[in-house]
C-alpha cells in the first residue's frame, strides 16, 4: 500500500469542508515533482504523530479547504499531523487560510468515509516550498492506522508479559 506521489499541477479547487468538494478552481499555486525519500519520511511521521496526539490538522478559509488535481487526474485533500506543519502550509498558500484540527477518532469515523464518497485521495504531510508529498486512498489510510493500532497493542502485550 504505497501512497501515490503528489506530483500535482496548478489545477486546484476548494472543498467547502474537508468532505464537500465544490470543484471550483481556486488560487492555490502549482506544485512540482516530489522527492520520494522526503515524502516517505513525511508519510511515516504523519501516521506516528496522529497516533500519538490523536489529532489531525487541515487548512481552510471561508470558502473551504484546498484540494489538488494530480497529473493522473486524481484529486487530493491534504492533511497534516501537527499544527506547525499545517501552519507552514497555510503560510505558503496564503490567502487567509487558517489551521483547524479534528480528533483522529472523528477523522476516521466521519471525515475519511466522506472523503472516500467524494472520490478524493488523502494528502499526507505535504511539505517543502511547493507543498508536495504522497497521497493515499482513504481505505489505505484507515488500513495503515489499523495496522498501527494492532502493532501498538502487540507491543503493549509484550511489555506486560515481560514485566511479569
Amino acid at each position: 500500500m504505497k501512497g501515490r506521489a503528489g506530483n500535482v499541477n496548478p489545477l486546484w479547487s476548494r472543498c467547502r469542508s474537508p468532505i464537500k468538494n465544490s470543484q471550483r478552481n481556486g488560487w492555490w499555486g502549482g506544485l512540482g515533482s516530489v522527492a520520494m525519500s522526503q515524502s516517505g519520511s513525511q508519510a511515516a511521521a504523519f501516521f506516528r504523530d496522529v497516533r500519538q496526539s490523536g489529532v489531525v490538522w487541515l487548512v481552510r478559509d471561508d470558502d473551504g479547504s484546498p484540494t489538488s488535481l494530480s497529473s493522473d487526474g486524481t484529486r487530493s485533500l491534504p492533511f497534516w499531523s501537527t499544527s506547525a506543519r499545517a501552519q507552514r502550509a497555510a503560510k505558503i498558500w496564503g490567502h487567509d487560510l487558517r489551521v483547524e484540527s479534528v480528533s483522529l477518532e472523528d477523522w476516521r469515523a466521519r471525515e475519511l468515509p466522506d472523503v472516500a464518497r467524494e472520490g478524493l485521495m488523502v494528502g499526507i504531510n505535504w511539505s517543502g516550498p511547493r507543498l508536495v508529498g504522497w497521497s493515499f486512498t482513504p481505505t489505505e489510510v484507515l488500513n495503515r492506522l489499523a495496522a498501527a493500532d494492532q502493532s501498538r497493542g502487540r507491543s503493549a502485550e509484550r511489555a506486560v508479559a515481560s514485566s511479569r
